[in-house]
C-alpha cells in the first residue's frame, strides 16, 4: 500500500516498484512562518533506505502503525486516530553530529526520547512498501511541481481529480477518497519536539485553525488547477476577500476596484476600510485611463476586481491591468469565481492573486461554504498569517465537500458553458428580452477581451425582460418596453426548474431577481445607481438537460 507522511502544508504520496525516487521541497509551516530547508531524499524499495547526504535520517511511524493498516483499520481510516498519525513528523536532529536541535540542547534524556533503530522494518501490500521503525514520526511533503512531476496528466479535468490525492496526500490510507480528519489540535510526544517545531527545525500541524490534512488536500487541488505556488482556503468567499484586503492594503493605503461587483464586497470597501484610513478609487471595468490616473496620483497598493463581474459579467483585461499596476508597484487580485479555473487562469495572465468563492463552481453542489486565494507563496503567506489571527478556518468536513465537488468540476463546467451560451443566444433573439449580459455574445462590451483570455464563458446569464415588442401610433416601429418589478416576478415564479435562491454555480439551476434578492433594502432610485433595474434577472444554469431548461425558460417568457 502507498504510504504518505506528514509535516508541512504540502503533500506527497509514494509507492515503490523495483526502485523509484521522490523529492522533498521546503515550504512554510502551518503558522505561516519562515521557510526552512529540508534535504533532497532518495529511497529504494529493496529493504533499505538510502538518503542523499543525510544517511542517518529514518522514516519513523507509530508503534501501532502495522495494526492500523489492517483491513479493518483501513476501511475505517478516518475514525482510527488519523490525527495521531498526521500530527507527528520526522525530526532531523540526528542529521548532524553537531546538532543544534532542542533535543540535543535538552541533554541525553531528550535525545533518548527519539530512538533510532538499527534498521527499518518493511511491510508490503500489493508491491508497495511501507518502512516502519516503531517511532511515532511521520513526514508529509509536497510535489515540487505537479505538472512537472506528473507529466502524464496534461488536462485540467484529470488534475482536478488527482491533485492532492493520488499525486500526493498526507493521510495514511489506501482509500480512494480523502478521509476527514476531525481534530482541533495535534500533539507532540515530548517538549523537545515542540521546541524544535517552534524553532523551525521540525514541521508539523499544531492547531486546527492553522491547518488540517483534509484542508491541505483541497488547497493543493486548487493550486494545481490555478498553477499557483500556494493556496489558502477559508470559511467563505467573503471571508477570503476581507482577509486579503486587510492583509495587503496598509493603514492609510489606497486601492482601486470596479463599479460592478458583489454587493457585500462593495459594502466592506465603502464602510469598513475607511475606518482604517484606506481610500478606494472605483472605476468602470473598461476605464484604463481611470486606472492609470489613480496609479499616477495615489500610492495604490492593490487593484481588486471580479472578472467576469457580478451581475453584469463585465470583463477586465487582466494582462493590461497587470502591466499598468506592476509599473507602479501595485498588486493585482482577480476574483475569478464566475470564470472558474477552467475557463480563465488569471495568474498565467499576470495577476498576482486569484480569489474564488469555492461555494460556487468549485464545490458545485450548493451544499458548502468556502473561499480561497491562490498565488505566490510570498504573497499568500501574508494573507495566511492574518487569516490565522482572524480565524474563519474551514471545517474539514467542508473541505471534503470541496474535494469531492472538484472531481466533477470539468464535466459540470463544460455542460454549464454550453447551456449558458446557447440560452444566451436564444434569449437575445426573444421579443420579451430587452438585453442579455453574457461575455460569449458579440454584443457584450468586453467580448473581445473574454474571447482572448477565457476558454469558456461560464454558466451564468443575466438579462432584462420586457413586456413585448410594442407598436404605437407615435412609434410605428417595434419597441421593447421594460418589464416592471411585478412582470419580472411573474416570469421567475413561472419557472419550474430553477430554484429562487442566491448563489450560483451548482448542479441545480438557480434564478434570482437582484432588485429583490440583493438590493431590496434600497429604494428603486438607489438601486438604479448601481444599474440594478427591476426587470434584471440573473440565471445560473445547472447541469440539467439543455432542452428541459430551454422549454422551461420559453414557457415562462410566454406567461408575461
Amino acid at each position: 500500500m502507498a504510504v504518505s507522511s506528514f509535516s508541512c502544508p504540502r503533500v506527497f504520496s509514494f509507492s515503490f516498484s523495483s526502485s523509484s525516487s521522490f523529492e522533498c521541497r521546503s515550504d512554510p509551516d502551518f503558522s505561516g512562518s519562515a521557510r526552512f530547508e529540508k534535504p533532497r531524499i532518495s529511497a529504494r524499495a529493496v529493504g533499505t533506505a538510502s538518503f542523499s547526504g543525510v544517511s542517518s535520517m529514518i522514516f519513523r511511524f507509530p508503534p501501532n502503525f502495522v495494526r492500523q493498516l489492517s483491513n479493518k483499520a483501513r476501511r475505517n481510516c478516518s475514525n482510527i486516530g488519523v490525527a495521531q498519525i498526521v500530527a507527528a513528523s520526522w525530526s532531523n536532529n540526528a542529521a548532524s553530529g553537531s546538532s543544534t536541535s532542542a533535543a540535543a540542547a535538552s541533554g541525553s534524556a531528550a535525545a533518548a526520547a527519539i530512538p533510532v533503530p538499527a534498521a527499518p522494518v518493511e511491510t508490503t501490500t500489493g508491491g508497495e512498501v511501507a518502512m516502519v521503525d516503531g517511532v511515532n514520526n511521520v513526514q508529509m511533503e509536497a510535489l515540487a511541481d505537479l505538472k512537472k512531476e506528473a507529466s502524464f496528466l496534461n488536462f485540467d479535468g484529470s488534475i482536478a481529480i488527482h491533485a492532492g490525492e493520488r499525486l500526493g496526500r498526507g493521510i495514511v490510507t489506501d482509500a480512494i477518497t480523502t478521509p476527514v480528519v476531525n481534530t482541533s489540535a495535534y500533539f507532540f510526544k515530548k517538549s523537545a519536539e515542540l521546541i524544535d517545531f517552534k524553532e523551525k527545525r521540525r514541521a508539523s500541524f499544531e492547531y486546527g485553525r492553522y491547518g488540517n490534512p483534509t484542508t491541505v488536500v483541497a488547497e493543493e487541488k486548487i493550486s494545481a488547477l490555478e498553477g499557483a505556488e500556494s493556496t489558502v482556503i477559508m470559511a467563505s468567499g467573503m471571508c477570503a476577500s476581507v482577509v486579503m484586503l486587510m492583509a495587503l492594503v496598509p493603514e492609510g493605503g489606497h486601492l482601486v476596484t470596479t463599479t460592478d461587483c458583489y454587493r457585500k464586497t462593495r459594502i466592506f470597501i465603502e464602510t469598513v476600510l475607511p475606518k482604517m484610513g484606506i481610500k478606494a478609487t472605483v472605476i468602470d471595468p473598461a476605464d484604463m485611463a481611470g486606472l492609470e490616473s489613480a496609479l499616477n496620483n495615489d500610492d495604490v497598493s492593490l487593484f481588486f476586481t471580479e472578472s467576469p463581474t457580478n451581475p453584469f459579467l463585465r470583463c477586465v483585461d487582466v494582462k493590461l491591468v497587470t502591466e499598468l499596476c506592476h509599473r507602479k508597484g501595485a498588486l493585482v487580485c482577480i476574483d475569478g469565481t464566475f470564470a472558474t479555473p477552467l475557463n480563465q487562469k488569471a495568474l498565467s495572465l499576470g495577476a498576482d492573486l486569484v480569489l474564488h468563492s469555492a461555494t460556487k463552481y468549485l464545490g458545485g453542489h450548493n451544499d458548502v461554504l468556502a473561499g480561497c486565494i491562490s498565488g505566490s507563496e510570498k504573497v499568500v503567506t501574508q494573507i495566511r498569517n492574518l487569516h490565522h489571527v482572524l480565524g474563519g478556518a474551514l471545517n474539514p468536513n467542508a473541505a471534503y465537500l470541496i474535494i469531492r465537488g472538484m472531481k466533477t468540476l470539468h464535466l459540470r463546467v463544460q455542460q454549464q458553458n454550453s447551456t449558458a451560451m446557447r440560452m444566451a443566444e436564444i434569449l437575445e433573439a426573444h421579443p420579451k428580452v430587452k438585453h442579455v449580459y453574457y461575455p460569449g455574445l458579440t454584443s457584450h462590451p468586453e467580448h473581445h477581451i473574454a474571447k482572448k483570455q477565457m476558454t469558456g464563458f461560464g454558466g451564468v446569464v443575466s438579462f432584462e425582460v420586457s413586456i413585448s415588442d410594442v407598436v404605437t401610433a407615435h412609434t410605428p416601429e417595434k419597441k421593447k418596453v421594460d418589464g416592471d418589478l411585478n412582470t419580472t416576478i411573474k416570469f421567475i415564479d413561472s419557472l419550474k426548474i430553477p430554484y429562487i435562491a442566491p448563489s450560483f454555480g451548482g448542479c441545480e439551476s438557480i434564478v434570482d431577481q437582484p432588485a429583490i434578492m440583493s438590493y431590496w433594502d434600497l429604494s428603486q432610485p438607489e438601486r438604479l445607481k448601481y444599474g440594478i433595474a427591476d426587470n434584471l434577472v440573473r440565471f445560473s444554469f445547472g447541469v440539467e438537460d439543455f432542452e428541459d431548461l430551454k422549454a422551461d425558460v420559453l414557457q415562462a417568457l410566454d406567461s408575461i
